[in-house]
């Protein structure tokens, strides 16, 4: 069935029945919630915020986990005209009141103590917010604020046939939903995207993927982000259930409590799982890492075949048989049992990494998009992948590359704009419809995009060579022993490189090369670490030119971090943050070397 409105998905996923909709955590172990308990609390809660005084083109702001209440706020929000606004749940108090008051929200949905508490600190600098209301089974109201559950009370008795013709009142292009980019500089802002732009997004996405009504999924990366938001309405427009995992840290354990189907992540997730791999099997030695070894080459083989969606055959086929047995299907019974594929997007995955996942029979179908084109502009398919590209663009996206090499795209995907900011629209959207993603890349003859890095972030040497740093650090981070890297040399007269070691990796490599240390700092400090790091690096240098290679670099003693500021909700780094904060390690890596 088609559909031309996020409330009309709504209404279809409300006409049928599952027992086990939606999973959550209640209790140490997870529950089910079924059609007509969610399409019940969605009814009620659109019935309060009309009677809260949320008006047809009115805010409602969103910050909270994942979990069973965001599509019930979303949707009850929608149906009734309002827009989402979603907020990341990371986000400090002073940086989430900014959005709450630009956007001009009515009403804001807050989960947590602490979050009710910095928004509540925070309201004289939001004078539109009317309402505040907590997410959490347990709370009672207190002064300036109420509770989800008094607000459902509220929204008892509700007409279904005056719900259901509000809900249809909703065009295409009215606006759906206001979301706020990460802002790797200066303030977010506000990308407005209507009902037309991700309805027809998701029903597009879904033609490149082949996820199946029975399928059970995990979500876990924010909903405020657009990714998994549009990707959760996908399941719903198929029929899915969707269980949601407790946090970014028990995914391990959720995988096998949910043993989902599908899921989708950033590929910082997958480095991880990968990275834990080698540790286990570095800490078993002996055969156990020999076999292992042997598998991931056999694996590497296969891969071929099972990008076209076949399987390896005659001798190929007979080893494979034996790697899936002894290594493979372990790491895919980690993933619960039930897995089809999954998802990557968000910034480039590492060819490496893709490689060994598709070697061990797990399929990551890497795709691409921005906020502002609702997200997905290309992605790969069964059958029709290629590694190290993000695939083809789905159905009624037009793609094209600028003289410069920027990636231009067109479609009904594409954003309305940026709210009350016109000139930032227009630096975006030409007047031919086409947006300027900001990315350098191209396309080749089979129509598979190539991303090779930001626009903005290119580094321009004092020699004045350009030089992409997105590819270099991908090469640092497919060692193991380097979880980040960013690379430094704009207006320099050499490139540098910040690296951040894998921890979870290196702490065991040195205890098992008897390299005493107490803390990351001392680690990072000793020479066998530094020569190890050096060793990674040099193979990384003798593929580059010789203006691209690293001639100085900084080992960090840890991880660059949301709440240092120094990565997006997204994972992306802020590379100005990243000067600043460590502009005593790049000055010292550039002293004395005014030569080179």
């Amino acid at each position: 069935m088609a559909i031309r409105t996020l409330a009309e998905l709504f209404l279809l996923a409300a006409g049928r029945s599952r027992s086990d909709l939606l999973l959550h955590k209640v209790g140490g172990s997870y529950r089910p919630i079924s059609t007509a308990d969610f399409v019940s609390r969605v009814q009620r809660l659109s019935k309060a915020l009309q009677e809260l005084g949320v008006a047809r083109g009115d805010r409602v702001a969103l910050m909270a986990e994942n979990g069973p209440h965001w599509p019930v706020v979303d949707f009850a929000t929608l149906c009734m005209g309002g827009i989402v606004v979603p907020i990341y749940p990371t986000l400090l108090p002073k940086d989430a009141a900014y959005i709450v008051n630009d956007s001009g929200a009515k009403v804001v949905f807050v989960q947590g103590r602490e979050r009710l508490d910095g928004m509540l600190a925070h309201r004289a600098s939001t004078p539109s917010v009317q309402h505040v209301v907590l997410i959490d089974d347990a709370a009672q109201a207190g002064e300036g604020y109420t509770t989800l559950e008094a607000v459902l009370e509220r929204g008892a008795g509700v007409d279904l046939a005056a719900f259901e013709a509000e809900a249809r009142k909703a065009k295409p292009e009215d606006l759906a939903t206001f979301i706020y980019t990460s802002g790797t500089t200066g303030n977010p802002k506000g990308v407005m995207l209507t009902h037309q732009n991700i309805s027809t997004n998701l029903v597009d996405a879904l033609k490149m993927l082949d996820i199946e009504a029975e399928f059970t999924a995990l979500s876990f990366l924010p909903l405020s982000h657009s990714f998994e938001r549009t990707v959760d309405y996908i399941y719903f427009y198929r029929g899915c259930s969707i269980g949601y995992a407790e946090s970014i840290q028990t995914i391990g354990q959720n995988l096998g409590e949910v043993k989902p189907h599908v899921f989708v992540a950033v590929p910082r997730v997958y480095e991880k799982v990968l990275s834990r791999v080698y540790e286990g099997v570095t800490a078993a030695g002996g055969a156990k890492e020999k076999i292992f070894k042997w598998a991931v080459g056999v694996g590497r083989q296969a891969v071929p075949d099972f990008l076209k969606g076949k399987k390896p055959g005659g001798l190929l086929g007979l080893k494979y048989g034996v790697a899936d047995k002894l290594v493979f299907g372990k790491i895919r019974e980690r993933l619960g049992g039930r897995f089809a594929f999954a998802v990557s997007g968000g910034a480039p995955l590492a060819r490496e990494v893709a490689e060994f996942f598709w070697g061990a029979g797990v399929r990551i179908y890497e795709g691409y998009g921005l906020t502002e084109t609702s997200p997905v502009l290309t992605i790969n398919s069964h059958g029709a992948t290629k590694l190290g590209s993000v695939g083809r663009a789905i159905p009624s996206v037009e793609l094209r590359i600028a003289e410069d090499g920027e990636i231009l795209a067109r479609g009904p995907n594409i954003m309305k704009g940026y709210w009350n900011n016109p000139e930032a629209t227009a630096e975006v959207i030409d007047k031919e419809g086409w947006f300027h993603t900001g990315d350098i890349g191209h396309v080749d003859g089979d129509g598979f995009l190539f991303i090779t890095d930001r626009k903005k972030e290119l580094i321009v040497t004092a020699g004045g060579k350009n030089i992409a740093p997105a590819p270099i650090e991908n090469a640092l981070k497919a060692s193991r022993y380097i979880g980040q890297a960013v690379v430094i040399g704009d207006r320099r007269k050499f490139i540098s490189a910040l690296v951040v070691p894998d921890f979870e990796a290196l702490r065991p490599w040195a205890r098992a090369n008897n390299v005493a240390f107490t803390t990351d700092a001392e680690l990072v400090a000793t020479p066998a670490v530094r020569k190890l790091i050096a060793d990674e690096i040099a193979p990384v240098n003798a593929e580059l030119a010789q203006y691209e290679r690293i001639k100085a670099w900084e080992i960090l003693p840890r991880e660059l971090t949301l709440e240092t500021g120094e990565l997006t909700p997204t994972q992306k780094v802020k590379r100005r943050v990243v000067n600043k904060n460590f502009a005593a390690e790049i000055d010292r890596m550039y002293e004395g070397r005014a030569g080179d």
